[in-house]
Parts: C-alpha cells; sequence; structure tokens
C-alpha cells in the first residue's frame, strides 16, 4: 500500500507515521471490522485505518478539521465504507464499532463507558502528556479494560557538522486494552 498523503493540514498535526505503525499492529484491523475513531484531525488514522477495516466511522468535533479529513481521505487510496461526522464524542459513535482509537483526551471517559456499553473489542488511546496517561490508565483500569500501556518516543536523525545527530519527537503513551477476550497482541486475556 503507498504512504498515506497528507497535502491539506489542520494545524493539529497528524499521529506520526511511526506511531501510526504501532497504533496499526495493536490494532489488528481486519476487513470484517468497523472501526471508530473519536479526532480525525487531519485523517491520519482514518486513512490508514481505511486501507484495513471494511467499515470506518470517525469522529470530528470541529468542521475545519473534517473538512481537512475528508481532503485528505479523497487524497489516498482507501477500499472501506468511511463515515464522517462532525459531532463531539461519545455522541455520534457507532453501536456497533470491533475496535476504536482515541486520537485526544476530551471526553475520554464518557467515550470508555460507550465502550464498555457497547462492548467493543479492541480500545486504543493515544496520549502525549503524562498527567492525563496517568488519570486514562485509572480510568481504563476502572472499566477493566486495560491491557497494557506503551511509552515510545522516536527520534529523527540529521546531518549535523559531517555526522548524524537525532531530534526527538514527544514521547507517547499508548494505553491498550477492550472488553473482548483476546488480547490485542494476540495473546489471551
Amino acid at each position: 500500500m503507498s504512504r498515506v498523503a497528507l497535502p491539506h493540514d489542520a494545524k493539529a498535526g497528524p499521529t506520526k507515521p511511526e506511531v501510526r505503525a504501532v497504533l496499526l499492529e495493536k490494532l489488528d484491523l481486519r476487513t470484517t471490522d468497523h472501526f471508530a475513531e473519536v479526532g480525525s484531525c487531519t485523517g491520519a488514522v482514518t486513512i490508514e485505518a481505511a486501507r484495513r477495516a471494511g467499515r470506518v466511522t470517525a469522529l470530528e468535533r470541529k468542521s475545519e478539521r473534517l473538512e481537512v479529513t475528508r481532503e485528505n481521505l479523497a487524497a489516498n487510496e482507501t477500499t472501506a465504507e468511511v463515515d464522517l461526522r462532525e459531532a463531539e464524542a461519545p455522541e455520534g459513535l457507532p453501536g456497533d464499532a470491533d475496535a476504536l482509537f482515541l486520537g485526544g483526551s476530551r471526553n475520554y471517559e464518557a467515550v470508555l463507558d460507550h465502550a464498555v456499553e457497547t462492548g467493543i473489542d479492541r480500545v486504543i488511546m493515544n496520549v502525549s502528556r503524562l498527567e492525563v496517561a496517568g488519570r486514562a490508565t485509572e480510568a481504563f483500569r476502572e472499566r477493566d479494560l486495560l491491557d497494557g500501556v506503551v511509552q515510545f518516543q522516536v527520534s529523527h536523525g540529521y546531518e549535523l557538522a559531517g555526522a548524524t545527530s537525532f531530534d526527538s519527537d514527544n514521547p507517547v503513551y499508548m494505553l491498550i486494552g477492550g472488553t473482548g477476550d483476546a488480547a490485542t497482541d494476540g495473546g489471551r486475556r
């Protein structure tokens, strides 16, 4: 599959390609899956999911960002049926999703409640702030959703005085879980 093209900018920045790679591995999307995303922003995750899942529902509360998602989606090859919704989660979330990604922390507790109520099999939340990661981890635990937490940081090389040095991206905390019997790493819960 070709790389994700993001010719339109949402000013908030997309989920970085390396983070998307880990996210997609943990989600393990199949063509029979209905994937839901909260906070589509540039559409980077929406596009990646639409290349793997059969159906995608992407929510974005800001109309201008939803338009960026729509434009970037049109600039890429995808195979899924995609429903873009201007809504603030948990309103607008489908009741039949198999996998859910929270790209931001707004209303995450209500979104996690929705995941429990509707039995979403795989739930992943990316967080970039330590304090929010701690509170969100507890919220996952309180709802018996947590399978694991991964913290990672990516650095990119650049030339410095004829040698290679590195610039680091901010660390990402990935909360991984769900209501299903199978863990997101392929093992059993």
